[in-house]
């Protein structure tokens, strides 16, 4: 196998040295039907439609929500009708927090009603709230020299974004840090570009050992607000009130549909995003749309009466946002065929132009893909870089040691509604869901055809 796939470069390595205006003669054969989806695919705006469907008829679908469990029917049922194979769900368990009404008020100096959003896996307040000083910090690093200060106050964190990454940290973790020097809850200014006083959500952890305080996001305008009010001296309270807490956790499942392969069934293809939403906005970037474009693959294939070689395999993942059950699932429940998957492409960073693919994987991966990638010349797509994955499909690519590929929209765009209230469909425009689709859907169809599968 290993000889007849170095044989396979190496036609290709020729192929690309006589081959006109960098056109590797071995894709000859995909052309036509590559570009065959990407004409379908941005024929209409079908895929932005059903983004919209989803969203505006499902909503937000945090985990263990009804709204969830109504979308992921409606999703296997839409699979059936669009005439894919093996269309089943597949049960986890998943976590089920819930937020209950919360809010937030300056009561000195003057009263003043702050946007905030409870960050999720937070826990409640007493009934009555929790009225305290807030005490402003820039990071970690003040927080610890000013440590004295901290006790019985609310510890805003003023962190300025620079990268999701980077900044996520004081999301994830401030309230174990806030915690640990005496604070009663925690703050952080919304983890994203400043937008339209918009706070952002998202998953918090508690560290063992350390007391468990309530932990909110709000918006960067009002934090600089409380900042500027005490650079000037004055004494800020505030009111925080949440009821969020936990319920026992419930049944939920990831959507399942394939496009058989004909001739190597049993190797996979696997491409999707993650179904669940936080419970603001109606989770239309993150990931609603991701799953319709990886969808797309197999429904355009479908359409154009198109059956690759190797199974195209569609999934759309339960509980990405606070619990990885979906995603872990996958893995654990197709751990025997984990070898047999061929490619993971994962779709969770919107769609917003300008877009790029990512890959990750061997160096005789990305040459191939690189290669393929020149078919996406007409969509403006075809530099493929680095970073390829994504949180779903990770476990089953770990497991077997699988190449991964990410599609990806601009970051500022994406982070500036992300896991926000103005997280729609409204924002996204519809040619760049269907050029979005178009890519993939030409990517993954000659990855599924090709004679060898991609090296590990």
């Amino acid at each position: 196998m290993r000889q007849t796939f170095a044989l396979l470069l190496a036609v290709m390595a020729l192929s690309v040295s006589s081959s006109a205006q960098g056109r590797p003669a071995w894709l000859d054969p995909y052309r036509g039907n590559a570009e065959k989806l990407m004409t379908a695919a941005t024929a209409d705006q079908f895929a932005w439609d059903r983004v919209a469907e989803l969203t505006d008829t499902y909503g937000q679908r945090i985990s263990g929500s009804e709204n969830l469990n109504r979308a992921i029917a409606w999703a296997a049922e839409t699979m059936k009708k669009d005439g894919l194979e093996n269309v089943h769900t597949e049960r986890v368990m998943v976590p089920k927090w819930v937020r209950g009404v919360e809010s937030l008020e300056i009561t000195n100096p003057p009263h003043h009603i702050v946007p905030m959003i409870g960050l999720g896996g937070s826990v409640a307040t007493p009934p009555d709230g929790i009225e305290a000083e807030v005490m402003v910090v820039a990071n970690r690093d003040e927080l610890t020299k000013r440590s004295a200060e901290a006790k019985g106050k609310i510890v805003l964190f003023n962190v300025p974004y620079t990268n999701y990454g980077e900044t996520v940290a004081y999301r994830s973790g401030g309230a174990t840090m806030a915690a640990q020097h005496g604070a009663v809850a925690a703050l952080v200014r919304a983890v994203g570009p400043t937008g339209l006083r918009t706070p952002h959500t998202g998953g918090m952890n508690y560290a063992d050992g350390v007391a468990k305080i309530p932990t909110a996001a709000i918006p960067a305008e009002d934090t600089m607000r409380i900042q500027r009010l005490a650079n000037r001296g004055l004494k800020v309270r505030l009111r925080l009130k949440m009821e969020a807490h936990f319920e026992a956790d419930v049944e939920s499942f990831n959507v399942v549909g394939e496009i058989r392969g004909s001739e190597k069934p049993d190797e996979i293809v696997l491409v999707g995003g993650h179904f669940d939403s936080w419970d603001t906005g109606t989770g239309a970037s993150d990931d609603g749309v991701g799953c319709v474009v990886t969808w797309e693959a197999a429904r355009l294939m479908k359409k154009l009466n198109l059956r690759p070689k190797r199974t195209v395999r569609v999934v759309l993942f339960t509980n990405e946002e606070n619990g990885m059950r979906g995603g872990n699932g996958y893995r654990d429940q197709h751990a025997a065929e984990a070898a047999n998957h061929i490619m993971a492409f994962e779709s969770d960073s919107g769609v917003f132009a300008p877009a790029s693919l990512g890959f990750t994987g061997s160096e005789a991966a990305r040459k191939i893909i690189t290669d393929i990638g020149t078919l996406l010349t007409p969509l403006g797509l075809q530099n493929i870089g680095p970073g390829g994955g994504g949180a779903d499909i990770g476990p089953i690519a770990t497991l077997g040691k699988v190449p991964m590929m990410a599609y990806s929209g601009d970051s500022t765009k994406y982070f500036t509604i992300h896991h926000t209230p103005a997280d729609t469909v409204d924002r996204i425009e519809p040619a760049e869901v269907s050029k979005a689709a178009a890519a993939i859907s030409a990517m993954i169809y000659v990855i599924a055809d090709m004679p060898q599968a991609l090296p590990k």
